[in-house]
């Protein structure tokens, strides 16, 4: 009995680590549209430990720095090329659900897309099992990609 409430404890406390990024081409806005997805806490985690500043996400009391630490942290860590040309990111704003926190990013002036290749490192410094799973619709075409620590690329081409 004791090992089995041992076990369920540890399952019960096991928490998993991982962003969901979707990135779409808009062809009629010329540009790529993009919404990542983070749990509040590990975001809130990630501002403390490496800015050291008490953000406090999704409350009244919420850092008017938050959007640019997040744009600085995004531009960082969050690497696109489009046929081979690294392109800058803007942070449009952010959106809190529940428990995550939506991100609202563009990359303006895009006319085609060939080929398109990400490098997603978000929270991969302050947890080791941290996961980010990368959906991506160019001109109707749908591929997905799972990007860890050890193999934080992805290259695609259409």
């Amino acid at each position: 009995l004791l090992c089995f409430i041992t076990t369920s404890s540890f399952d019960a406390l096991h928490k998993y680590y991982v962003s969901t990024t979707n990135i779409e081409y808009a062809e009629d806005e010329q540009s790529l549209q993009i919404i990542t997805r983070i749990f509040i806490d590990d975001l809130e985690k990630l501002l403390q430990e490496r800015y050291g500043f008490e953000p406090k996400l999704a409350s009244k009391e919420e850092s008017p720095l938050t959007d640019q630490f997040l744009q600085k942290y995004f531009t960082q860590k969050l690497k696109i090329k489009v046929n081979g040309e690294e392109v800058s990111l803007v942070l449009l704003g952010k959106k809190y659900e529940q428990d995550l926190v939506k991100c609202f990013i563009e990359v303006p002036n895009v006319t085609a897309v060939n080929s398109i290749a990400v490098q997603n490192q978000l929270l991969f410094e302050i947890f080791e099992d941290q996961q980010n799973i990368v959906h991506i619709k160019i001109n109707g075409q749908r591929k997905s990609f799972l990007l860890i620590r050890e193999n934080d690329k992805g290259l695609l081409k259409f």
